[in-house]
């Protein structure tokens, strides 16, 4: 496996929780109340139905699950074993269909399976790997020519600190403390270079803001703290 990419405390972390992943009140709650935005999000944008995707950095399958209930055909990677036997074992007993798991780097399965998916998604997962810009290559290489890859992150910047570290994780206790590494956030510039180095046209972008009052997440323009970009790989002419 692609080992120079990977952050072995990162791996640690996640395996440790991954028998909370579906627990709706438990240290993946954010990711289940923001689930049917982004779900929704990127289905309007490239409809899911009939589609083939691969959800990189999968971890437990929350999305990836959602996405296979809106028809697509999806596989789901990550390098967590312990999640991927959780979102296993989910599949099964919720009995969803079309869904698939398999312990992969991106980078790897894209070696393997150059432009095999209609549309790729990579969301809350490059603020864990030290070479991000990687995982954007990968997702490029494995979405085929017209497809659409999706990335969720958050930005780096004073707000994003406050709001993202200081906010969620030690005033509201809405993540585990020691999440997010503040140094691992990305700006939607630097987001934008790696998907332009990569080959792919940014079409459109989104944030995600949470109303501590009404405990709520809803879609808005502002992309300061966490927000979601979507990127087209162009289809080329034949000469």
């Amino acid at each position: 496996m692609s080992a120079s990419n990977v952050d072995q405390a990162e791996l640690a972390k996640f395996s440790a929780l991954a028998h909370r992943w579906w627990d709706l009140d438990g240290e993946f709650a954010p990711l289940h109340q923001i689930n049917p935005l982004r779900l929704d999000w990127i289905d309007r944008i490239h409809s899911l139905n009939g589609t083939r995707v691969v959800d990189v950095g999968c971890g437990g399958g929350i999305l990836a699950d959602a996405m296979a209930r809106r028809g697509a055909d999806v596989l789901g990677i990550d390098l967590a074993e312990k999640s991927l036997k959780v979102a296993q074992l989910h599949a099964l007993e919720a009995q969803t269909p079309r869904v698939a798991y398999r312990a992969v780097a991106a980078e790897d399965l894209a070696a393997q399976a150059p432009g095999t998916f209609d549309a790729v998604t990579c969301m809350e997962m490059l603020e864990h790997v030290p070479d991000p810009a990687s995982v954007v290559r990968a997702c490029a290489a494995l979405v085929k020519p017209g497809g659409t890859v999706f990335f969720s992150t958050i930005n780096r910047n004073p707000r994003s600190f406050a709001l993202a570290i200081v906010g969620a994780e030690y005033v509201l206790s809405l993540v585990p403390r020691g999440t997010h590494e503040y140094t691992r956030f990305i700006r939607p510039s630097e987001l934008a270079r790696f998907c332009r180095e990569a080959g792919l046209d940014l079409q459109r972008s989104s944030g995600l803001a949470y109303n501590p009052v009404s405990r709520r997440y809803r879609l808005t323009d502002d992309c300061a703290v966490n927000y979601m970009v979507a990127a087209r790989k162009p289809v080329r002419a034949t000469p």
